[in-house]
C-alpha cells in the first residue's frame, strides 16, 4: 500500500489557533473544577483561571512573535544562532526530556477515566495501550496530517461542550456561586496553581511554527486561539459551582463528566449522555496527546538528523508507556501531573528569557 503524503508541508494560521487549545484541552479539564473548588469558595475559582490564563496569553504572543523573526527555521537552528550550537542541542533535548512524561500523564489519565466509565472490567495497562497505539500510529504520518485532525475534531469537541451548557441551564444556580470574593489571598495563590496545570502544552509552538506559511501573522490568531482556552475552562468552572455547588464539586473525581451526566435530553433520546461526551472527549485527549508525543519526536530527530523519524518514534514508544505504568494511585498521578506542570511552564519561560536575552545580546535579529 502506497503511504499517502498531503500535498502541502505548511500550516496555516488557523490550524495553529485551533491548535492552542487542542493541546491545552485534555485530561486536566475534566478534574480542574474539583481542583479549584478545593482552594477557592464559591464561585471565586474563575478568578484564578482568567488571571493565569491572561499570563499565558502574553507568554504565548511573546513566543510566537519572537519565532515569527526566523519564519522557516526550527527551534534548533535559531537557538544555535542565538546561544551555540551547543547549547541549542541540550535546550532541545531537554524539551524531549518534557514532552515525553507530558505524553505518558494524558495517556495514564484517559486509561483511568476509561476504566472508571466505560470499561469497568478491562484491565487498565490495555485500555493504555490501545489507545496510545492509534495516537503511534496517528504521530506516524505527516504533522501537517495531525494538523488537520485538529481542524476535523475541535469543532466536534466545542459542539459537545455547548451541548453540556445548554442542557444544564435547568439546574443552574446563581446562588451557589455567592458570596463572591470570600476566597483569602492564600486561596487565590493556591487556585492559581491548580489552574497553571489547565494550561500546559504551548510550548509547543517553539517547533511547529516553522511549518507556518505566514508566521508575522500568527500571534493574533494565538492569541485568539487562547482566549477560546480560557472561555472553555471559565464556563465549565462556573457550570460545575452553579449545578453542584462548591462543596459537591470539590468532592467530585471528574465534575466535567458528572455535568455530563446531568445532561437530560428531551424524549430519552439519549440515556446515558455522559457515555457519547466521554467518548467525543476521547478526541481531545488524543488530540493534546498526539501533539506532545510528535514534539518529543520532533526534538529528538532534529537533533539525531540521521535517525529516521520512525525509528525514533519506535525507541520511545516503550519508554513513554513504561512511564505512564509508573504511578499507582490517583494521588500519585496527580502529583506527577502537578509536577511536569511546574517544569513545562517554568521551562518554557526559561527558554523565551534566555533566548530573548541573549538575542539583544548578541544582536541576532533574524530574518523575519
Amino acid at each position: 500500500m502506497k503511504k499517502f503524503t498531503h500535498s502541502d508541508k505548511t500550516i496555516t494560521q488557523r490550524e495553529i489557533m485551533i491548535a492552542i487549545p487542542s493541546v491545552m484541552i485534555g485530561v486536566g479539564v475534566l478534574s480542574m473544577p474539583k481542583d479549584l473548588a478545593a482552594d477557592t469558595k464559591a464561585g471565586d475559582g474563575w478568578l484564578p483561571i482568567v488571571g493565569i490564563g491572561v499570563l499565558i496569553l502574553f507568554v504565548i504572543w511573546f513566543i510566537t512573535r519572537f519565532v515569527a523573526r526566523f519564519p522557516g527555521q526550527q527551534f534548533i537552528e535559531y537557538a544555535a544562532l542565538i546561544v551555540s550550537k551547543p547549547v541549542a542541542v541540550i535546550m532541545t533535548l531537554v524539551w524531549a526530556g518534557i514532552f515525553i512524561p507530558l505524553t505518558s500523564i494524558q495517556i495514564r489519565e484517559i486509561a483511568n477515566m476509561s476504566k472508571e466509565y466505560l470499561l469497568p472490567e478491562t484491565p487498565i495497562e490495555i485500555i493504555a495501550l490501545t489507545f496510545f497505539l492509534v495516537v503511534i500510529y496517528a504521530v506516524s504520518g505527516t504533522r501537517v496530517g495531525l494538523f488537520r485532525l485538529n481542524m476535523l475534531f475541535f469543532p466536534i469537541i466545542t459542539l459537545i461542550v455547548l451541548v453540556v451548557f445548554v442542557f444544564n441551564l435547568n439546574f443552574f444556580s446563581i446562588s451557589h456561586l455567592q458570596p463572591l470574593f470570600k476566597t483569602s489571598f492564600t486561596g487565590f495563590i493556591k487556585g492559581a496553581g491548580s489552574s497553571i496545570r489547565s494550561y500546559i502544552g504551548f510550548g509547543i509552538l517553539w517547533f511547529y511554527l516553522a511549518y507556518v506559511e505566514e508566521p508575522k501573522q500568527t500571534p493574533k490568531l494565538a492569541v485568539i486561539g487562547t482566549i477560546i482556552s480560557i472561555v472553555i475552562y471559565v464556563l465549565l468552572f462556573v457550570f460545575c459551582i452553579a449545578v453542584y455547588g462548591n462543596s459537591s464539586t470539590a468532592n467530585l473525581l471528574y465534575p466535567t463528566i458528572e455535568l455530563a451526566k446531568s445532561v437530560e435530553i428531551p424524549g430519552e433520546f439519549f440515556e446515558r449522555f455522559e457515555s457519547v461526551f466521554f467518548v467525543i472527549w476521547i478526541m481531545a485527549i488524543f488530540n493534546t496527546t498526539s501533539l506532545t508525543f510528535d514534539v518529543s519526536v520532533f526534538a529528538l530527530t532534529s537533533v539525531f538528523t540521521n535517525t529516521s523519524k520512525l525509528k525514533v518514534i519506535f525507541v520511545l514508544a516503550p519508554v513513554v508507556y513504561f512511564i505512564a505504568m509508573l504511578p499507582q494511585e490517583l494521588p500519585e498521578i496527580s502529583v506527577f501531573e502537578m509536577v511536569m506542570s511546574y517544569t513545562v511552564i517554568s521551562y518554557t519561560i526559561l527558554v523565551m528569557f534566555v533566548l530573548t536575552v541573549m538575542a539583544k545580546i548578541r544582536e541576532v535579529k533574524g530574518n523575519g
